[in-house]
């Protein structure tokens, strides 16, 4: 199918899908009201198959060392899907599925299968990494940027983690976790019972970001937006938490944004 814009809506939700573009949620309107960040590099992308900076961009498999391109130098971020086009497998009204094969920089062959699924009060993103060749370590996550204003005040962020990694100079996890620090961030957070974080626009919405995986990254240091991502692990996971794609398991995420009128 051709990778045209795709709109989704249910009840008084909007989506557009952007396969194009890093296969993203370029836009959700409720109510006519958008609640993403504008921009060919926002919305919400997928980060895959590696979540926030790889250290120096190498990671092992092994005895095997890989060198990814540094992005974000000194390290790489990110994964490599968000700035590829996306083939679009199949659309309905509410929901769409996207598919990337991996390709150079990674060193591995794959496939990675998005579901954006709409009902009228939330919205399901799933994905998956398949290989049937060799097995390799492995990332998931989603990076949503949520407008800060939606015209009244300020958005608030509530969350309860279990702990918060500390953050060293290179912005990396140093392996050490401590108790909540006050914002702004640029961190990752441990959620071992599922993620679980709540935006409120006083006055006009809430909107609970959830996923069975433990680790969210928040990022709400600039002025237009924050971010609430659920990942399968924390930024270098590929080295210090490495999750194997294997061609009889695949590597299976979900995160579902769920919404109320205040």
């Amino acid at each position: 199918m051709r990778n045209e814009d795709i709109t989704l809506t249910a009840g008084d939700a909007e989506v557009t899908v952007v396969p194009g573009n890093g296969g993203r949620v370029s836009g959700l309107r409720v109510g006519g009201v958008e609640l993403l960040r504008q921009g060919e590099r926002y919305g919400s992308f997928p980060m895959v198959p590696w979540c926030g900076r790889v250290r120096d961009g190498r990671f092992r498999d092994g005895a095997t060392v890989h060198q990814l391109p540094l992005n974000a130098p000194p390290h790489a971020i990110h994964g490599t899907a968000r700035d590829a086009a996306w083939r679009t497998a199949r659309t309905s009204t509410d929901e769409a599925v996207l598919t990337y094969d991996l390709t150079e920089p990674w060193p591995y062959p794959g496939r990675v299968t998005q579901q954006i699924a709409l009902t009228a009060d939330a919205l399901t993103l799933t994905m998956s990494v398949e290989t049937y060749e060799s097995s390799f370590p492995a990332q998931i996550g989603w990076h949503p940027w949520f407008n800060r204003n939606l015209g009244g005040e300020d958005v608030r962020l509530d969350f309860a983690p279990a702990w918060q990694e500390e953050r060293g100079d290179d912005h990396l996890p140093t392996g050490h976790r401590t108790a909540l620090k006050p914002g702004p961030w640029d961190d990752c957070f441990g959620m071992p019972g599922g993620v679980d974080v709540t935006l409120t626009w006083p006055g006009q919405l809430q909107l609970k970001v959830t996923s069975r995986e433990e680790w969210v990254v928040i990022y709400d240091e600039q002025r237009e937006a924050v971010c609430v991502e659920p990942q399968t692990g924390p930024p270098d996971g590929l080295n210090t938490h490495p999750r194997l794609v294997t061609p009889l398991e695949p590597l299976e995420a979900s995160t579902t944004w769920t919404w109320t009128r205040l």
